[in-house]
């Protein structure tokens, strides 16, 4: 998160509130659901049975996944600077937004 100054508590903006807008959709969205690309083949079995996924314009790689929460958030208005999504201790994709 970025911005050009501090709110009252000296902050750009609490943890929590970030929590509560992300994290939520986070959980209601995209946890505990297989995420496939548009094109995958797998998707008609998947909602034959009714089984949770999640559909994504791209590949679900970490780096299409850490922009998509990246689009989500600033789409709510919160002022993101990055997502970086760790898929092991070792391994992380970041996004960044659109460089101009």
């Amino acid at each position: 998160m970025s911005a050009d100054h501090l709110d009252h508590r000296g902050m750009v903006m609490d943890f929590g509130d970030i929590n509560r807008v992300v994290k939520e959709w986070i959980d209601q969205v995209l946890d505990q659901k297989m995420l496939l690309c548009r094109s995958d083949p797998l998707a008609e079995t998947l909602e034959a049975l009714h089984e949770p996924f999640f559909i994504m314009e791209s590949n679900p790689t970490a780096e299409n996944i850490a922009r998509l929460i990246y689009e989500y958030a600033a789409s709510q208005g919160l002022p993101v600077t990055e997502v970086r999504l760790w898929e092991t201790v070792t391994s992380f994709a970041t996004y960044s937004g659109k460089k101009e």
